[in-house]
């Protein structure tokens, strides 16, 4: 049976947006297993020093982004003339932007180094590669233009051939037995291959990336729009990564026992990602036409989410040491207690990324930065008291909490009440309960 027609959006249309999401499968479950291979075959030292150099370099790459992403796509849906102005004052923003934080990765580790009680062997170098590899994602202003042509799959595809190319690299230098640096030097390849692949996808779709110029006025414009997102993406992944960080203060093997346990609970939040993704210009026109429509979408995505997240994070709570034995072959045992708590993050991850973007389609990026940073504070100050007791579980603990208080803020403020009750009944499964009495 059709769904009926909304004028200016239809069921083939939504389709569409939703098929793009199946694009990452594969890319993202190769990349878990090479990730995998990688974490057995260092152990928990090595393992813990790339994880701390990942960890530390993802939070200052957040602000090389400028929380442009989202405002990319609005602006060419909006203006769609002026293209070639917005990617290429976008694209500037971004090299001058993650050029200089380069050598601030660099000097913030030297320092964090210095004050450190277990500092372990210096990682400068390490440091400074992820950081230029880091570089190469502001060529990701391409990636916004395709979602906001819904055509994210010519971006998944140059994303998977980049991934192929490098897993195999990766799994050579397993192989033969080299040293960390050598797989710390793939990052930087696949960070190159996926900008220069970008690139060429671009152009081969009949466009022209040196038609794009860079504007003043739209630079000044887009700053003082996405400024709330970057501190919000900075709040973010410091409530994600700042765990990691402050292990290293205990030791590398710390690090990497609890990286082991966090990467296979965060494996899978790629999923909200790519629906949410594709979904997001949809909800843009269904915004537009009908109001109504909007938010029944909204609070299918909420349930969609839901029903994914919560039957994982049960079965994974239950069977997590066993899990982290098998995948881990012993190097990694004491993972599990961490991973059977850190699973359930997953649920407020997936309603936190759906109520992102009805705070961007509303203009409340404010209030996107006011929730992640009180999740980013939550989680420090957790840190700072459970870690020193509880190493990896208190991480974890701590983790869940703050992931929880950012996804529920919405709850505090008037004009976003209506949306945290949304998730409320979708998290309890209210709305599940409704469907199916009213059978």
């Amino acid at each position: 049976m059709k769904l009926p027609v909304i004028k200016g959006f239809d069921e083939d249309a939504f389709n569409k947006y939703l098929k793009n999401a199946g694009w990452l499968m594969f890319g993202k479950a190769l990349s878990l297993i090479v990730n995998l291979l990688i974490a057995r075959y260092l152990g928990p030292i090595l393992f813990g020093d790339l994880s701390f150099g990942l960890s530390l370099v993802a939070i200052l790459a957040a602000v090389g982004a400028l929380g442009l992403d989202t405002f990319i796509i609005r602006e060419i849906i909006q203006e769609p003339a002026k293209r070639d102005e917005i990617l290429g004052t976008s694209l500037w923003l971004r090299l001058a932007a993650n050029a200089l934080l380069i050598p601030i990765a660099v000097g913030v580790y030297l320092i964090s180094h210095q004050l450190t009680p277990n500092p372990g062997e210096p990682l400068t170098l390490l440091v400074g590669l992820l950081a230029l590899a880091s570089f190469f994602k502001s060529f990701n202003v391409i990636d916004a233009y395709f979602q906001s042509q819904v055509q994210s799959k010519y971006v998944v595809q140059v994303q998977n051939i980049g991934l192929i190319i490098t897993s195999v690299v990766k799994i050579v230098i397993i192989t033969l037995n080299l040293p960390l640096i050598y797989i710390v030097f793939a990052y930087v390849l696949d960070g190159f291959i996926l900008a220069a692949g970008l690139i060429i996808i671009y152009q081969k779709r009949g466009l022209n990336i040196f038609n794009w110029h860079f504007n003043k006025e739209r630079a000044r414009f887009l700053l003082k729009k996405s400024s709330p997102l970057i501190l919000s993406a900075v709040m973010v992944t410091i409530y994600m990564k700042i765990d990691i960080v402050m292990l290293k203060s205990i030791g590398s093997k710390a690090v990497g026992i609890y990286s082991a346990a966090q990467n296979l609970s965060e494996a899978w939040y790629f999923i909200p990602i790519a629906i949410v993704t594709s979904v997001f210009p949809a909800l843009l026109n269904a915004r537009k036409t009908d109001l109504d429509r909007y938010q029944k979408r909204l609070g299918n995505l909420y349930d969609l989410l839901i029903y994914i997240s919560l039957p994982v994070a049960l079965f994974i709570s239950f069977f997590a040491s066993d899990i982290i034995h098998i995948i881990y072959r012993g190097k990694y045992d004491g993972a599990g207690p961490m991973l059977s708590i850190h699973i359930w993050s997953g649920i407020f991850v997936f309603l936190g990324t759906a109520s992102s973007q009805f705070l961007v389609a509303e203009g409340y990026t404010k209030i996107s930065f006011y929730r992640t940073a009180a999740g980013a504070l939550i989680n420090i100050g957790l840190n700072f008291w459970l870690i020193p007791k509880y190493a990896g579980v208190g991480a974890s603990i701590a983790t869940l909490i703050a992931c929880f208080v950012s996804t529920f803020y919405l709850l505090l403020i008037r004009k976003t009440r209506g949306q945290g009750i949304m998730m409320l009944k979708s998290l309890f499964l209210v709305t599940a309960f409704q469907k199916i009495f009213k059978r």
